[in-house]
């Protein structure tokens, strides 16, 4: 499931924690308190909460999805055959079945739950067993360029929501890794190389995504000379990473320490100051919910406190808007029509993938409705498959497979920009206990990143014509 067991914080997780909730009051959140939603009265002062995870089955997943979306529930990023999973607590299941569902405990869970006061970032390099926290992640980054001067250049692009507030926050750093000639790494969508863009953890509490950036910039900087496929792909090719698109929820997440706390959104409290800090009541926006294209169309909410709030307008965010502003400076645009079935060009070139976690599943656009197709359906589902190949996961648009979800980065990316994007959901496909948001970290080098790896070095090896591509077997 898409949580993990928790045991209570220790004292000193607890007071790092504290230290960087917002200030929220708690209050019953989203627009039907009665309809057995997640609410709360008070102020949270630490300890525990139980978190139920129920199994939804449903007659039509992508229409029943976006009700229950529509409804403020937790809808999670995984599918079982036509079944939901929802996150709440036990009056969620009186709601759910108002609404015609007859669901069924998956897992009882206990949560974290810090208290509620104000925030710098977090300390230290690790927690929850190795997880790298942003402070690892950005010296990471230092490291490369310093150790590796010839092939890495860290840029910071800009800063955080609560950055820009005066509350601590980060800036947002991007690195450049490539065998560096001269014009590379330049801020210049009239690159000399074609251009690979990973990016992760703009959902904060989906850790697996930031350690496969991890160790994408190793396997980049390290095999570079001693491995034949990275030699030629760096010599070739700028790999640009973000490791943490959303730093301030990172940092929230981290500061439960191996109690990791269960922050999805960013830290912008403006929206939503009755919010609780549950995993299912949260201040912040969906940053995957508030780009620009589409947005407010699907599989988003308007009530602050829910998990899939969109924010006030498209591109509220300043870490979005930096993000976008960090494309256009990367990439042409080069798809010119307007309508959401023109095609960019066959000749163009560059490739963005956006990690999430924990669906198995490789997606592409549009996400925001399934039954309409790209102008380039054919070379992103070809694309797409032979990526679920290497991972075992499933392909499709979101709503194919998964559900319709709008204002969402890939979408983002193609519709501006023509740019071949993707989603990898992570998960795990072969049930070996590697599931949920936060698993253990043993998974990250024993299972996930032989799965990943394969597909990144695929991806960024199809980043100088994907839209050739016209076959699952990369031809």
């Amino acid at each position: 499931m898409a949580y993990k067991r928790l045991a209570g914080l220790t004292a000193g997780a607890l007071i790092a924690a504290a230290a960087l909730l917002p200030q929220v009051a708690q209050a019953g959140t989203g627009k039907d308190a009665t309809a057995g939603r997640a609410t709360t009265t008070g102020r949270a002062h630490g300890g525990q909460r139980t978190v139920v995870i129920y199994r939804v089955p449903t007659r039509n997943p992508r229409a029943d999805a976006e009700r229950l979306v529509d409804s403020g529930y937790d809808l999670l990023e995984k599918r079982q055959g036509d079944s939901l999973f929802v996150a709440g607590n036990a009056s969620t299941a009186a709601g759910l079945r108002r609404l015609g569902f007859t669901p069924a405990i998956a897992t009882t869970l206990t949560e974290a739950v810090p208290s509620a006061t104000v925030a710098p970032h977090a300390v230290g390099d690790t927690y929850d067993g190795g997880y790298h926290t942003v402070t690892a992640q950005y010296s990471h980054m230092d490291s490369a360029a310093s150790q590796h001067p010839d092939l890495a250049k860290v840029v910071t692009y800009g800063q955080s929501w609560l950055k820009k507030q005066g509350r601590g926050g980060r800036d947002l750093k991007a690195i450049c890794i490539t065998k560096i000639q001269a014009g590379d790494c330049a801020l210049s969508p009239n690159s000399a190389k074609p251009r690979f863009f990973l990016m992760s953890q703009i959902h904060a509490r989906e850790l697996t995504t930031g350690e496969m950036s991890y160790r994408w910039i190793d396997a980049l900087t390290n095999g570079y000379g001693k491995d034949s496929a990275i030699t030629q792909l760096m010599n070739t090719t700028e790999m640009w990473v973000v490791p943490d698109a959303n730093p301030d929820g990172v940092d929230m997440v981290a500061a439960g320490g191996d109690n990791p706390v269960l922050q999805r959104k960013n830290g912008d409290d403006s929206h939503g100051s009755r919010c609780g800090v549950s995993a299912y009541s949260q201040i912040g926006v969906d940053l995957n919910r508030n780009a620009g294209t589409h947005w407010d169309t699907a599989g988003t909410s308007s009530a602050p406190c829910d998990q899939t709030y969109g924010g006030p307008a498209s591109d509220s965010e300043v870490e979005n808007t930096a993000l976008e502003n960090l494309f256009r400076e990367l990439f042409p645009a080069v798809r010119t029509g307007t309508s959401d079935t023109a095609p960019a060009p066959t000749n163009a070139k560059g490739m963005m993938i956006t990690m999430h976690s924990d669906a198995s599943m490789v997606l592409f656009p549009w996400e925001y409705k399934a039954t309409v197709h790209t102008g380039n359906d054919t070379a992103l589902r070809a694309l797409a498959a032979h990526m679920a190949s290497l991972t075992g996961y499933q392909y499709g648009q979101a709503g194919e497979i998964l559900y319709n979800a709008s204002g969402g980065t890939d979408d983002w990316t193609y519709d501006k920009l023509g740019l071949a994007s993707f989603t990898i959901e992570i998960g795990d496909s072969d049930g070996v206990g590697c599931d949920g948001f936060t698993p253990a970290y043993s998974c990250q080098d024993s299972y996930f990143w032989p799965k990943i790896e394969p597909a990144l070095l695929y991806a960024a090896q199809h980043a100088t014509s994907p839209y050739t591509t016209t076959s699952a077997g990369g031809n």
